[in-house]
């Protein structure tokens, strides 16, 4: 991550995904996203870039939260499987700019005047 970013000085918040089914998903992932320690003035505006939760829907309320106190939508993680590893083991494959693809997306809706 640091090559693609060209950034070493960077700063990791490891913080566990793990949900409960059984549970309301927002109010868990709300607590996951609480030990940051972020105020509202950092998540508006620091930059940081996010490994989401490999289950679907807590990646999606995870992004929900994010945008709601950034005000945006952070970049992303995608990583993949190293070849040539007994077990496994994977690398960032790119950063994807979420915030920069939906202002692409954006800029080709069509609107329709009725």
């Amino acid at each position: 991550m640091e090559a693609i970013i060209g950034n070493k000085d960077l700063e990791v918040n490891d913080l566990p995904s793990h949900i409960d089914h059984a549970l309301p998903l927002e109010p868990q992932i709300e607590a996951v996203l609480d030990p940051t320690g972020f105020t509202p003035l950092q998540w508006q505006t620091e930059g940081f870039i996010v490994n989401l939760p490999a289950l679907s829907c807590s990646a999606a309320v995870t992004l929900a939260q994010i945008h709601g106190k950034a005000g945006y939508f952070p970049p992303v993680l995608r990583l993949r499987s190293e070849p040539g590893h007994i077990s496994p083991c994977y690398e960032v494959a790119e950063i994807l700019s979420l915030q920069e693809i939906r202002d692409r997306a954006l800029a080709k809706r069509y609107w329709f005047i009725s």
